[in-house]
């Protein structure tokens, strides 16, 4: 899975342990619906200033937002 899928999956799974629509995300951390899904769809090369606003919205640190699993797993060159 690469980089983009990955934080895309993790800022779904907040969000919907949260019980939070896209459009409740987009409002707090002041960024586009269409942007989010985008994003949560792994189809948009996200900016560290943006992944700090989601999780600020989402009451997370940079810290906990990356302290999951996926991001544990390493990509093997071919």
């Amino acid at each position: 899975m690469d980089v983009k899928a990955k934080i895309g999956q993790r800022i779904k799974e907040l969000r919907e342990a949260q019980g939070k629509s896209q459009k409740d995300l987009s409002y707090a951390a002041d960024l586009d619906r269409s942007y989010i899904a985008s994003v949560e769809n792994g189809q948009r090369n996200i900016s560290i200033v943006n992944i700090e606003k989601i999780a600020t919205a989402l009451g997370v640190t940079l810290k906990e937002f990356f302290k999951d699993a996926k991001f544990n797993e390493h990509k093997t060159r071919s």
